[in-house]
């Protein structure tokens, strides 16, 4: 301080010396004290740390001094006597003090409670190589604005300390695996420059009971100790789930181990004992926010939740664009946004593993780069799993093409949200065949018409086989199951039926009567058995399209988006087909099947006319459809049955 005045005094007398220059010497003197505390602390916490094994050699240090004083006040013959049977003590004292080391480590000490964690310095973060920023994780922008605000905060903790304000005390991150809720919180750690301490929960569970809570205990006095000497600390707890779920009790005294575990951390968090450290808790789960207990979630403890979702369209395309930089790839061949497309509810973990997988596949073909087929194989391999090359004969093979030609078509034509992307008869995963499809745009909830759509594209594969073999085969058991699934759930859980509003599931069973289950029951047959008839009415009057489908199938195994596109472009241009009839199920006032192909087959016909397509013009030119006019007036009574007569004359 009299340094202080005596420069002070100074300036006032020297016009050279001016303020500023003050101003450098202050904080030089405040940049010598800061470090001078900070070394202080330094050697506070080694003496806190370290103090017994500071003693011990101190006291060795002394014991050695004094032998040597002692063996030179012996005689000579002592003395030799003394050093000749020294080696042989010392081998029996170290071999007594390994066993009594050994046991007291490994029981009285805690041995099994040593914790496998991995503590990174501040300045470590800062200037490592593979540093996160918020700047290098694509999307997730709502929980990267909260993030950010907790970076303030830890960055400037004086002014909150000042205006009576709080650190906050733990964040919660929620969402699917690989949504990037580990990069969030080395990014935290990164951009506040503080200690970063990351454990997983099942460090803390063992078979002996308090290992746990041991392990908790040493973890969060570690932070405080880092907290102290750098200002605060973060600790990371991934897959918190384990050891944060609701607590359970029962007389077996089953799970105490795991409760004692999440009761210290409720403690250490904010107990009796209270906290003057800046310790900030992140912990992430890919489970519901109702499986962990309420004590944790509570204010004090877990403040902030930040839910991680899977990426949208844009940021799935971003995270392609990033992903591709790493390696070689095609710039003329690959479509990102397509890939984006292809790629709805991945999550940025998957779409890395597509990347690397066609990186692979590239390499064992020999290729320089990757193009667009080789990524297309390696969500393929993710998606549908490796091809089996089971050997099936041409009649079943010629089945499977059929079922996945109508899957294709009614898919393409009557759902309202999905679209095709892939079409495929090698058997893959213990299926002869598939069809991908994927919503084109993100969907979190759906209506009446698109779980009906649901509905008629899965028994598109069972009507397809009916029209062409008269007869199915047990290929539909999965596509029956999912529309009985489907149907159930819209007329028992969604109150989706005509007349019965409510969830059923929900009474028990014992309040609804025979009578209504089998009501209800009926309802979910009707569903299923008018999607069944919609989609064999339009695959009949399209059977051109199916039998187109299929043959490209057998001749190529595989079709992919541009090879359908190009195959539905060529019959729509001939008739407009591209709407929605599913729309129409279960109206009181249907349309007659006639007005259905007229609509479909010609939208600028005149109203009193009918279009029938003849097998004869049909097989002479297929892609051709000549208009055979009749007039309802004359033929009457001839139409009673449209739907017979058509069916008849052009069925394959």
């Amino acid at each position: 301080m009299l340094c202080f005045f005596a420069l002070k005094d100074t300036c006032k007398f020297h016009n050279n010396f001016t303020k500023k220059d003050l101003n450098n010497i202050i904080n030089i003197l405040d940049n010598k004290n800061n470090l001078k505390g900070y070394a202080m602390r330094k050697l506070r916490i080694f003496w806190r740390n370290h103090w017994v094994m500071v003693l011990i050699i101190f006291a060795v240090v002394v014991l050695i001094i004094t032998c040597i004083w002692g063996l030179l006040s012996l005689e000579s013959f002592y003395r030799n006597l003394t050093i000749a049977t020294m080696p042989i003590n010392m081998l029996f004292a170290i071999a007594n003090a390994a066993i009594f080391v050994f046991l007291y480590m490994t029981v009285f000490s805690g041995g099994f409670s040593k914790l496998k964690k991995k503590k990174i310095k501040g300045s470590d973060i800062s200037a490592s190589n593979s540093a996160i920023k918020f700047s290098d994780i694509i999307g997730l922008e709502g929980a990267k604005k909260e993030a950010m605000e907790v970076v303030s905060l830890l960055k400037d903790r004086a002014r909150v300390k000042k205006i009576g304000g709080k650190i906050i005390k733990g964040i919660l991150l929620l969402g699917p695996p690989g949504c990037g809720k580990t990069l969030l919180a080395k990014a935290i750690a990164t951009e506040s420059r503080i200690p970063f301490i990351s454990i997983s929960g099942s460090e803390f569970v063992e078979v002996f009971v308090g290992v746990g809570a041991s392990r908790m205990r040493k973890l969060f006095k570690q932070a405080r100790e880092h907290a102290y000497e750098s200002g605060a600390c973060i600790i990371f707890i991934d897959e918190l789930d384990v050891i944060g779920r609701g607590r359970t009790f029962s007389n077996f005294g089953s799970g105490e181990e795991t409760n004692s575990t999440q009761n210290q951390l409720l403690v250490e968090m904010d107990g009796l004992e209270g906290s003057q450290f800046n310790v900030l808790v992140i912990g992430a789960t890919n489970t519901q926010e109702s499986t962990l207990d309420k004590a944790l979630l509570r204010p004090g403890r877990f403040d902030r939740k930040l839910q991680v979702n899977l990426p949208n369209l844009k940021e799935r395309e971003d995270i392609i664009k990033y992903y591709l930089k790493k390696v070689s790839y095609d710039q003329t061949s690959i479509n990102t946004l397509r890939i984006a497309q292809k790629t709805v509810y991945k999550s940025p973990a998957e779409i890395e593993n597509a990347i690397k997988e066609a990186a692979l596949i590239a390499a064992r073909k020999q290729k320089d780069k990757i193009d667009k087929d080789d990524i297309i194989e390696a969500l393929d391999r993710i998606d549908l799993g490796l091809e089996t090359h089971l050997t099936m004969t041409k009649e079943e093979l010629e089945q499977t093409a059929y079922h996945e030609a109508g899957h294709a078509v009614a898919l393409y034509y009557l759902h309202p949200t999905d679209d095709v992307f892939k079409a495929s008869i090698k058997s893959r995963a213990g299926a002869l065949g598939m069809v991908l499809h994927h919503p084109i745009n993100e969907m979190h909830s759906a209506n009446r018409e698109k779980l009906l759509a649901d509905i008629v594209v899965s028994v598109a594969g069972f009507a397809a086989e009916k029209i062409k073999y008269n007869t199915t085969t047990t290929g539909v058991s999965a596509d029956l199951r999912h529309a009985s699934t489907v149907a159930h759930t819209m007329v028992w859980t969604l109150g989706m039926s005509d007349d019965l509003v409510g969830d059923f599931t929900a009474t028990p069973e014992v309040w609804l009567s025979e009578s209504f289950k089998q009501k209800l029951n009926e309802k979910t047959n009707q569903i299923i058995k008018t999607s069944l008839a919609q989609v064999d009415e339009f695959l009949r009057k399209r059977w051109q399209i199916v039998e187109t489908f299929a043959q490209e199938l057998l001749l190529k195994g595989e079709l992919d988006y541009e090879a359908m596109e190009q195959i539905f472009a060529k019959y729509s241009q001939q008739e407009n087909m591209k709407r929605n009839i599913v729309q129409d199920l279960f109206s009181l006032e249907k349309k007659t099947d006639s007005d259905a192909l007229k609509n479909a087959q010609n939208d600028n016909s005149e109203p009193q006319k009918t279009v029938v397509v003849s097998k004869e013009t049909a097989d002479k030119n297929p892609q051709d459809k000549t208009e055979n006019i009749q007039k309802p007036a004359e033929e009457k009574q001839t139409q009673e049955k449209p739907q017979e007569k058509q069916v008849e004359e052009i069925k394959p």
